[in-house]
């Protein structure tokens, strides 16, 4: 299988600021490595360290007076052909950074491709959650709902995760986490990468999806396919 050409960016919204050291980033770390030995153009963005304003307009800058860097970003993001969002569990939830981040996708939710789909179309999204206390696949679960809403394709195992004793303990990072040695997260680590890049190949080589039945342009011109408006009785 050859996955060159394809293009991914991981998100980074772990709450800890570049340098300081994010144990999201090193199970982030292993999804990456196996898709930069496979020949996949990898970017990493570390959310925090950008000013990102808060709303659900493409450029806040042109509706308050927040400085924002989320115009910049969204370009590497829609440039990519996989989107991974890596974060870390607080209180069960994804942190507040990654809901950021997902609002500010929502932004360009409406934009539309050249097709007349929905922007996202024809990417597709997984998932990395870690932490000590129970909740990846609660996160993983909401996380990966956002992003089919908005259009990313979700391939079977998406999502990947660590979490150490419950409670205050080790991270994944700490060496007596032992996590890298988990064949759990491993396995589950692997295959979700491989999952992410055949559904991402296939979409590429295919031009995405048909605009037949999902065009919102063609929606919005009159076109409605097979439907019709239901007779009640």
């Amino acid at each position: 299988m050859k996955f060159e050409g394809l293009k991914a960016v991981f998100v980074n919204c772990t709450l800890k600021k570049s340098p300081e050291i994010s144990n999201t980033r090193g199970l982030i770390d292993v999804s990456a490595d196996i898709m930069k030995k496979e020949g996949v153009s990898v970017k990493h963005i570390r959310f925090v360290d950008h000013d990102i304003a808060f709303g659900v307009q493409p450029d806040m800058t042109k509706h308050s007076d927040q400085k924002d860097d989320w115009p910049e970003i969204s370009k590497s993001i829609l440039e990519a052909d996989i989107l991974v969002i890596g974060t870390p569990i607080w209180l069960g939830e994804r942190s507040s950074v990654a809901s950021l981040l997902i609002e500010r996708l929502y932004a360009l939710s409406g934009h539309q491709n050249e097709k007349g789909q929905y922007v996202y179309y024809g990417k597709v999204g997984g998932c990395i959650i870690t932490g000590n206390e129970d909740g990846v696949k609660h996160c993983a679960m909401s996380t990966l709902y956002a992003l089919q809403h908005l259009g990313y394709s979700i391939p079977p195992q998406a999502d990947a995760g660590w979490i150490g004793e419950v409670g205050p303990g080790p991270s994944y990072l700490d060496e007596e986490a032992n996590a890298k040695d988990n064949n759990f997260t491993n396995r589950n680590t692997t295959f979700m990468s491989y999952n992410l890049m055949h559904l991402a190949k296939m979409l590429k080589d295919h031009d995405g999806y048909p605009a037949y039945g999902n065009s919102r342009e063609d929606w919005d011109n009159g076109k409605r396919w097979s439907f019709q408006n239901p007779e009640y009785r």
